[in-house]
């Protein structure tokens, strides 16, 4: 065999490989941040759910949630226990990953979404029991609007 056989056989699939690996397709996966208190365990859980959904995720403790909502901008009436951020927008609560990919593929002009509150049987809040019905809000400075609803665990409607 020449050596330029074994260049082409051998080194061209490493070479294609290693182009692909330092393309941006290869960094499919978005960084989330959550800002959670360090003694909440549905915090935790909601993180475990992003990962499961291809989502790298940074996790940041912190005592007071306050002044990382005030600088993402989200309202009072929209606060759950913990906060997120991807790639510019708010992630208030438990928001589910298809909601959040939603989000980032349809960029609305907004300044996140947010499931107030802390419903049973959203993502992290997983129970045995009925889950309740929910709504994931997306947010402006002018207001806040219905984005999906979902019922039973499932999602049953999407804004327009």
């Amino acid at each position: 065999m020449s050596v330029s056989f074994l260049r082409r056989v051998i080194l061209a699939p490493f070479l294609a490989a290693l182009i692909a690996a330092s393309s941006p397709l290869a960094a499919l996966a978005q960084t989330v941040t959550v800002h959670k208190t360090p003694w909440c365990g549905c915090c935790t859980k909601w993180v475990d759910h992003l990962r499961d959904h291809g989502f790298d995720v940074i996790v940041r403790e912190k005592e007071d949630l306050a002044p990382v909502r005030a600088e993402l901008g989200v309202p009072d009436d929209l606060m759950s226990c913990h906060t997120g951020e991807v790639d510019g927008y708010a992630l208030e609560g438990h928001v589910p990953a298809d909601q959040v990919k939603r989000l980032l593929a349809e960029r609305p002009e907004a300044l996140g979404l947010s499931v107030p509150g802390m419903p049973m049987g959203s993502p992290g809040m997983e129970t045995p029991y009925p889950p309740d019905t929910y709504d994931v809000v997306v947010f402006t400075t002018d207001g806040a609007e219905t984005y999906a609803t979902y019922t039973g665990g499932n999602m049953v409607s999407l804004a327009d």
